[in-house]
């Protein structure tokens, strides 16, 4: 399961890393978007199996941030 960018911002923390275990509505990342704050839940428990962005790099919407296994 990829987890995308729902609009466009800065990835401001990743909460995880590669092979950590995550369930369903943990939150894998923090985004700001329109100078707020938004966590990023993981939709299913899993895995961690890539990590496509890092920290301080601007997403848009679409933008593959991580893939949860």
């Amino acid at each position: 399961m990829e987890i995308k960018a729902r609009v466009p911002g800065k990835i401001m923390e990743i909460k995880v890393k590669v092979g950590d275990a995550v369930k369903t509505k943990d939150v894998v990342a923090v985004m700001e978007a329109m100078k707020m704050q938004q966590a990023i839940p993981t939709p299913q428990d899993g895995i961690v199996k890539e990590i496509r962005v890092n920290t301080g790099e601007r997403v848009n919407p679409g933008t593959v941030l991580m893939v949860i296994e």
